[in-house]
């Protein structure tokens, strides 16, 4: 079957703070071929994994996965407005077909897809309802978080899944790399901020500027070699890459949430997104990546990178 992948960072912060002109100019660019490579290729379907930052998803129930039956876009950091288009009836095959190899996935009807899911859409498909697309949420936010095992789980399951569609699929992969981002956590902040974290959804515009604003200050902060954020980890980023080009499962299975945050910080957690996109291609059949983009933009607060894959015989770029 026809396949493509591509993983991305995501940062809301791109239309807030800008780096240095050359860097954002390089990896807005590559954002804008690999889009031009997504429209000549057509998909038939879209794939996302991504994480979720306290928007769509809170405490109240906390799935470690879950497939949006149907969802609309959170609102959050103005990145993407109205539902997505979720063809219902092939996002509830794929949940049963997901079941009927032993993993345990939730499934909504009301999903609020975060700027994690949104923002690929954006500048990948040009807009979160061009493509029919299934969102799959992987959380990479909210302890205790899934076993990097079960991410490749999950993407295995979902790769065989789309391997027997016989459609043009696209897989995307959100967040990450290193990144470290003040995410409030249970158990170590104030009553009304555990609140938040419970039943948070539909703040007000007040509330989520105050939110979007702590942020912005934390990147500017560590553009400034300052604040508490983990400083980003282009090693352990560049290590990753290469785990993920040789698809080397095993190892990003083993991967635990202590390493991870150690090397990439709290973000860094979301690559349980990639590693589910890359297992679901690996799923397919034997596939070539290529970094298309890297570079550790601090302004962003990411480990800024952009990669795609093929199956092995046809063009190292997604061009149809």
């Amino acid at each position: 079957m026809p396949v493509k992948l591509i993983c991305a960072s995501h940062t809301p912060m791109m239309d807030y703070i800008h780096p240095p002109a050359a860097v954002e100019a390089e990896a807005r660019g590559t954002f804008a071929t690999l889009a031009e490579e997504v429209r000549a290729y057509d998909p038939e379907l879209v794939v996302v994994f991504a994480p979720d930052h306290f928007n769509g998803f809170f405490y109240d129930l906390m799935p470690p996965f879950c497939v949006g039956l149907r969802a609309a876009c959170a609102g959050d950091w103005s990145i993407g407005e109205g539902p997505l288009t979720v063809p219902e009836a092939t996002a509830l095959a794929l949940v049963k077909a997901v079941q009927a190899q032993d993993i345990d996935i939730a499934y909504s009807y009301r999903m609020q897809a975060d700027h994690g899911f949104t923002q690929p859409l954006e500048f990948l498909c040009g807009d979160v309802a061009r493509y029919p697309v299934i969102p799959i949420f992987v959380n990479g936010a909210a302890k205790p978080l899934p076993p990097c095992r079960r991410a490749v789980a999950l993407g295995t399951a979902v790769g065989r899944f789309l391997g027997g569609l016989g459609e043009r699929v696209l897989i995307l992969g959100s967040g990450g790399l290193s990144h470290d981002p003040p995410t409030p956590q249970m158990g170590s902040v104030p009553p009304e901020v555990e609140e938040f974290l419970i039943a948070g959804r539909n703040p007000t515009p007040e509330a989520r500027q105050r939110r979007q604003e702590n942020v912005l200050r934390t990147g500017r902060l560590l553009a400034e070699g300052k604040g508490q954020s983990l400083p980003l980890n282009a090693d352990w980023d560049r290590g990753l890459l290469a785990r993920f080009a040789a698809a080397d499962m095993e190892a990003l299975a083993a991967l635990t949430d202590e390493d991870i945050l150690a090397q990439g910080g709290r973000g860094g957690q979301e690559i349980r997104a990639w590693i589910a996109a890359f297992a679901a291609m690996n799923a397919i059949g034997p596939y070539r990546a290529t970094t298309r983009y890297y570079h550790p933009i601090d302004e962003w607060i990411a480990g800024m990178a952009m990669v795609s894959a093929d199956p092995v015989g046809t063009s190292a770029t997604l061009a149809a």
